[in-house]
């Protein structure tokens, strides 16, 4: 045996021993991981759904045919094959009758018209319009640096649209010449 592979499990020795036979001679050390993880998730959830069936049975143990029953499911709802490559290329035909939308006018890239895409995202900020720190001291600059008590009719007047954000909206990317 090579080196360090006795200290593997018995598990992993499975694995290797399967990758070699199939004539993978090169690969990663973490595949064998990969592999006992799938084999691992795969035999928990087969044993998962046969306590299920079981349980939904009454039955108070396991038995074969709740574990066939639970590898059965999964192969039917986990495992699908492709359909046939004649009816592949039927729909490529029917697929294929209906023309493109047409082009761009540049002739360098061949894009639909932009109405016709979904790569032109769109998004909204909302700026709230705040009363700067120089508006304040214009403010105190225009009453004069008198000591008195400020009348309150006299107190820089906010109004209430300045506190309410705006919207702006832009596309992002860059912009093509119509």
């Amino acid at each position: 045996m090579a080196d360090g592979e006795e200290d593997l499990p018995r598990d992993a020795k499975s694995v290797k021993t399967l990758l070699k036979s199939m004539g993978v001679e090169n690969y990663e050390p973490r595949v064998v991981h990969q592999f006992l993880e799938l084999w691992y998730r795969y035999a928990v959830d087969v044993i998962t759904d046969a306590q299920v069936y079981s349980e939904h049975a009454g039955k108070s143990i396991i038995d074969s045919d709740d574990v066939k029953l639970a590898i059965q499911s999964k192969v039917n709802f986990d495992f699908s094959q492709p359909p046939p490559r004649e009816v592949l290329l039927e729909l490529a035909r029917e697929t294929n009758k209906i023309p493109l939308p047409k082009s761009l006018s540049d002739p360098s890239m061949a894009l639909p018209p932009e109405a016709d895409t979904l790569i032109n995202p769109n998004y909204q900020l909302a700026i709230s319009k705040k009363r700067t720190n120089e508006a304040v001291e214009e403010t105190e600059e225009d009453e004069g640096g008198s000591d008195s008590k400020p009348n309150p009719s006299q107190e820089p007047r906010t109004d209430l649209h300045q506190n309410t954000p705006q919207r702006v909206s832009f596309p992002i990317g860059p912009q093509r010449p119509r």
